[in-house]
């Protein structure tokens, strides 16, 4: 392995993005997180978008940032973000419009639009992917349905992370992990479903080409070196989805095959790292998805609410003038009485954003349970639900996979939530590993390393995170408790 070098991440959350220096050596990664912005979403015609203007300047100012504080020698700068979300792209190389946020209401209904088009089980045979109405193909589908003048003007789509890169080197192109959470992926080839676009009549011709990760796509442009004072620095197409970067970040020894994974933060994604997709009755009735992952793995796993209902929560208190920390939620839920509500984390009515407190209690009653006035109360329910729908995601992998998970990774920011962790580690009666918490960041810079062949592996990377970072073990505590009232319930 070469001597110590120094990368660039630019890592995009739904509420947030970060642009972090890291120096990697034989032994040891060291991040440093440069500049954080708000990623907050626009309110423009009566939709939600993502102010992509905003979103770029302050990556420019971060990657800036980074450059003066490295010792002017960066090997490189990768970029992940969250699935599905796309901008268009015209015949001049402009983007068309601000991008449309996942949550926007428009593709509320359009899931029996599209089974009517092409059957669900059709689908999930060609892409395997598990049905949300915020996938690409049916934020697409709302788009063609509506004759959209910018589709219609559109010369490329590309995903969030690649459109980012494509504003900083030029080049148009799409990442195998990020094309996958589309549903407009055949996952048996890794290329594009000509029978998704066939009939639902998608425009085939605006996908680009489909690159692996770890692929060097290009470098700054001279513009952009010019005004940013640096080389012209190597972009890197790592795992552009973000959770494809977490996963690469578990810290798992390179001979184990008995844990499953969850990246924590506003959404849970729970799952496996696995060869290839398993497409068949069960996953399909369970609604897994199979993602792609780096060094050809799959990542067949549930998309599950996570933080969300807490994050929403919190949020409306604030607004009423509740001016409440998530430490101080937590304590006030860990004080709470136990197993008084049973949520679906998942119900649709709470994927929009707004009045999450009045939508559970809306919930606990139309399920015939008492609703919830007290604030502790509320999120020691959601945690405990969200807790119990690990034990069924987890039941259900090990069953498709017939292998008992032993250990259960949590990484990213949902592990500073320690009482979640703790109901995590009761609620499935395994073994939980909590660290790092920038595990999507370290896998975004274990990717480039490997790119540039600093590394020779990602195994050798995930070694060097072991290394870096401490990690805290829970174990299960009242385990006949959490069974008993896990088993009143059908989850």
């Amino acid at each position: 392995m070469a001597d110590s070098k120094q990368y660039i991440a630019v890592d995009l959350g739904a509420a947030s993005g970060r642009v972090m220096l890291a120096t990697l050596t034989a032994e040891n990664l060291n991040l440093f997180e440069v500049h954080r912005f708000a990623n907050s979403p626009l309110e423009q015609d009566g939709s939600i978008r993502w102010d992509f203007p905003k979103l770029m300047t302050e990556i420019k100012t971060g990657i800036g940032m980074a450059v003066k504080q490295s010792d002017g020698d960066v090997a490189g700068i990768g970029i992940d973000s969250w699935g599905v979300d796309f901008g268009l792209i015209d015949k001049n190389g402009s983007l068309i419009e601000n991008p449309y946020h996942y949550r926007d209401s428009r593709t509320n209904g359009i899931l029996e639009k599209a089974f009517k088009l092409m059957g669900k089980m059709d689908i999930y045979a060609h892409t395997g992917i598990q049905f949300m109405q915020i996938n690409s193909v049916y934020q697409l589908l709302v788009m063609r349905l509506a004759n959209s003048p910018s589709l219609a003007r559109a010369r490329n789509l590309i995903f969030t992370a690649d459109l980012v890169a494509y504003h900083l080197c030029g080049k148009i192109f799409s990442e195998y992990t990020l094309a996958s959470t589309s549903q407009l992926l055949d996952m048996k080839t890794g290329q594009w479903s000509r029978a998704v676009f066939d009939k639902l009549s998608l425009p085939l011709e605006i996908m680009p080409e489909i690159v692996q990760p770890c692929t060097v796509v290009g470098q700054l442009t001279n513009d952009l070196s010019g005004e940013l004072g640096c080389d012209a620095i190597p972009v890197i197409a790592v795992g552009s989805h973000d959770t494809a970067c977490a996963v690469v970040g578990v810290p798992v020894a390179s001979n184990s095959n008995n844990w499953a994974y969850i990246s924590s933060g506003t959404w849970s994604l729970m799952g496996l790292e696995i060869p290839k997709a398993i497409i068949n009755d069960k996953t399909f009735e369970y609604e897994f998805t199979n993602e792609g992952g780096a060094n050809n793995t799959i990542r067949l796993l549930k998309n599950l609410m996570g933080m969300w209902l807490v994050q929403e929560c919190r949020r409306e208190w604030l607004k009423q003038g509740d001016e409440l920390s998530y430490g101080e939620l937590t304590e006030m839920a860990q004080q709470s009485e136990p197993f008084v509500a049973k949520i679906d984390i998942d119900y649709h009515e709470f994927l929009a954003p707004g009045e999450m407190p009045a939508k559970i209690n809306r919930y606990l009653k139309q399920t015939g349970q008492k609703t919830i006035d007290e604030k502790g109360q509320m999120i020691r329910a959601v945690l405990e639900s969200l807790a119990f729908k690990y034990r069924w995601v987890l039941n259900k992998l090990e069953a498709i996979r017939g292998q008992e998970v032993k250990v259960l990774h949590i990484v990213g920011g949902g592990i500073q939530n320690e009482l979640l962790c703790q109901f995590a580690a009761n609620a499935t009666g395994k073994e939980v590993i909590t660290g790092p918490i920038e595990a999507t960041a370290c896998g975004n810079i274990i990717m480039q390393a490997k790119a540039t062949g600093q590394i020779a592996s990602l195994s050798q990377g995930r070694g060097i995170i072991r290394n870096s970072y401490p990690l805290k073990k829970y174990l299960p505590a009242n385990q006949q408790t959490w069974d008993t009232e896990y088993k009143k319930n059908t989850w």
